[in-house]
């Protein structure tokens, strides 16, 4: 970076009283364009000549391109400190239409929301990015589920979804809510900070023959393994199908015979279609569309 600053002259650092070189947000996404540009084989000579609002523009025509996933989230993190729904819903869009929702999710927004998280920690963006960009995400993966109301196999398995007390963050849930639904299982959606004495209660009147849960906030290694023995212990019939971070980054857990860790998208995607597969089996299922 010193060596773009001495040659270039076009991004000069700020300093504290005591001299010390920092950045402030509007640096940090200029440094990010300029990184985008540059992966993309602009020559930082070229960059150099730019203001800022073409080095904007230009990253939004060239994150539209078939691109590695690196650049796509590079662009969606100078939108995000932007705060710029256009841009953010752009470059969404094009990765959908191109390569389908789950593959998007998998490969671009899940990799940028590690990322984010990363950043939040460091102190490097403020709570409310992550916010703007949650709730965006949200937005589209509401719009696709609400696509898939009505299709449901008659003979389709019920999945119970929901997120125990603590835990917010409901991105993950929300796609495995689309997954199913767009393979016509039937689905009851609790969604976060679920009580397990209400779970209980919805779990009684539907049984459910699968649960599925997402575990990313911190908790000690005691209190994730005594969550998943009593979901294990109360319901010895259904399937229990845990991720998140927590589950798939502490390898001290133990999973009882009924419960199980899902490792990707794709896992998941395994999973439902085994499911599918059965119920297709049985003569009483009809083709996916």
């Amino acid at each position: 970076m010193r060596i773009w600053e001495q040659r270039y002259n076009f991004l000069i650092p700020k300093r504290t009283d005591t001299n010390i070189r920092y950045y402030d947000d509007d640096d940090l996404r200029f440094i990010i364009n300029v990184s985008i540009l540059n992966n993309y084989g602009v020559k930082i000579s070229e960059i150099s000549r730019m203001n800022a609002e073409k080095i904007q523009e230009m990253v939004l025509v060239v994150s539209e391109k078939s691109t590695p996933y690196d650049s796509q989230i590079k662009a969606l993190t100078s939108a995000m400190f932007s705060l710029d729904e256009v841009a953010y819903n752009k470059i969404l869009n094009t990765n959908i239409l191109k390569q389908g929702l789950e593959d998007t999710m998998e490969n671009i927004v899940f990799p940028f929301m590690h990322q984010i998280g990363i950043m939040w920690i460091t102190g490097s963006i403020h709570p409310a990015h992550e916010h703007f960009i949650s709730n965006l995400t949200k937005q589209k993966l509401h719009v696709a589920i609400d696509g898939q109301t009505g299709k449901k196999l008659p003979d389709a398995k019920r999945f119970l979804l929901f997120l125990p007390e603590g835990e917010p963050h409901e991105l993950g849930l929300l796609l495995a809510n689309y997954m199913l639904r767009s393979r016509c299982q039937e689905v009851v959606y609790l969604g976060p900070n679920m009580p397990f004495e209400d779970l209980k209660e919805v779990f009684d009147f539907h049984e459910p023959q699968f649960v599925v849960s997402s575990l990313t906030s911190g908790d000690s290694i005691e209190n994730l393994q005594a969550m998943i023995d009593k979901l294990s212990i109360s319901w010895p019939e259904a399937r229990i199908l845990l991720t998140g971070s927590q589950v798939l980054n502490n390898t001290a857990l133990k999973f009882p015979q009924n419960a199980e860790v899902i490792k990707s998208i794709k896992h998941f995607a395994s999973v439902i279609d085994s499911v599918k597969e059965l119920c297709l089996a049985n003569g009483n299922g009809l083709p996916l569309p």
